[in-house]
């Protein structure tokens, strides 16, 4: 039986919007430096989902990317700015949950943190299984 679970989402002025089917893989926070420097932010909070599940259905189309690694591009509207998240060498988009529309899924819910040491001492992420 497959999952027919349908996630939608986009960017702050809505060029690019998205729509990510089948099951959310790998819910996780990270704090490596890569994603700071891509989002702003301390520690970020992804989903992966296999890229034939994924759909750019807003006006923008898919988004613009920057190459960030030997295996993965950044994404982002060219319009406005927003992170959308990542788009992998594997058939995988890791997609940022601030993104979403419906942020408090429990499936979109972190169960690992990588690059715990990337983060300040000072900083704490929990993540919790229930």
């Amino acid at each position: 039986m497959s999952d027919k679970t349908v996630h939608t989402g986009g960017c702050l002025c809505g060029a690019i919007r998205f729509e990510a089917t089948g099951p959310a893989l790998k819910p996780h926070t990270c704090s490596c430096k890569i994603c700071q420097r891509h989002s702003g932010a301390l520690t970020t909070v992804w989903v992966e989902f296999s890229a034939d599940n994924v759909s750019w259905t807003g006006p923008g189309g898919a988004p613009s990317t920057y190459r960030s690694s030997d295996y993965s591009s950044r994404a982002f509207c060219p319009t406005c700015g927003s992170t959308l998240g990542a788009i992998d060498d594997d058939p995988v988009i890791a997609l940022l949950v601030g993104t979403f529309d419906d942020t408090g899924r429990k499936d979109l819910a972190p169960t690992a943190h990588s690059y715990r040491t990337g983060r300040p001492s000072w900083w704490r992420v929990s993540i919790s299984n229930k």
